[in-house]
């Protein structure tokens, strides 16, 4: 993938991330999940498309609430983990499908709700809502959800985004503050905000785990050579050391749902 508004066009592609994806992206925190069905996302019945679900981490989370899900994403290879994972646990309510977030080919009014982890960030804002709104069933819902890293709160994370500039200085992944909520523009006569949750998290990991999600990153596994990722790993194991385990790293977490306004 290829985008001039990500990276300065610098290409990437997090299906060569996928075997690290399925061993260390489960790391959001059980609360979202708990939130998220607080909120009406997961009731059993319910027909869930997660877009961009690369290893299938939220259907994965939510499956026993009895929603049935289908899990999609752009990289084939991201796709066949997330079918292993799948088989792994013997779960058996969660469908897959490689395509765009864009052009789903999934029939008009096919969903109760649509969920977006982590991605909504790659897709064409305006195509990719246009799509959600066609495949939601009238007044369904739209789930978009961000966990960003701390930067400027959190020493580690500060240490470890200078280190992917230096190998990757193109990487805009970089610099999260605190969350200030703004009514998006691709939401203007197609969807209503109905519930915004920010709410701040501190997340826990080993050092081995903490490694395995950073080569997970759009700007180290995704983007780096075979060489550069092999030194970016020497490297900050070795900044690493200073640090006791568990690492405990602050997040944010953003759950925003918005309703279609697609009459019956």
């Amino acid at each position: 993938m290829k985008l001039d508004f990500i990276d300065k066009g610098k290409e990437f592609d997090f299906g060569r991330t996928s075997e690290d994806y399925a061993r260390y992206r489960n790391i959001y925190p059980g609360s979202m999940f708990e939130k998220l069905i607080a909120f009406g996302i997961g009731k059993r019945g319910q027909k869930i498309l997660d877009l961009g679900s690369g290893t299938a981490v939220l259907p994965i989370n939510l499956y026993q609430t009895g929603a049935k899900f289908t899990a999609t994403d752009i990289s084939e290879n991201q796709v066949r983990y997330g079918r292993h994972l799948v088989e792994e646990k013997g779960i058996d309510n969660i469908d897959f499908k490689v395509c765009s977030a864009e052009k789903t080919g999934f029939t008009d009014n096919s969903f109760d709700v649509v969920t977006a982890v982590q991605c909504f960030q790659y897709f064409n804002a305006f195509k990719a809502t246009n799509e959600i709104r066609r495949i939601l069933k009238p007044h369904g819902l739209f789930c978009k959800i961000f966990m960003d890293w701390l930067p400027y709160e959190d020493e580690i994370i500060g240490e470890f985004e200078s280190l992917v500039l230096k190998y990757n200085p193109n990487w805009s992944g970089n610099g999260f503050k605190i969350f200030r909520y703004t009514y998006p523009d691709w939401a203007d006569e197609k969807f209503n905000i109905e519930t915004i949750h920010s709410y701040d998290a501190t997340l826990e990991f080993t050092k081995e785990a903490w490694i395995g999600r950073i080569k997970t990153c759009r700007g180290v596994g995704a983007s780096l050579s075979d060489n550069d990722i092999r030194r970016f790993e020497v490297e900050y194991r070795n900044m690493l050391q200073k640090y006791n385990e568990p690492l405990l790293l602050k997040h944010q977490i953003h759950i925003e749902i918005y309703r279609s306004t697609k009459a019956e």
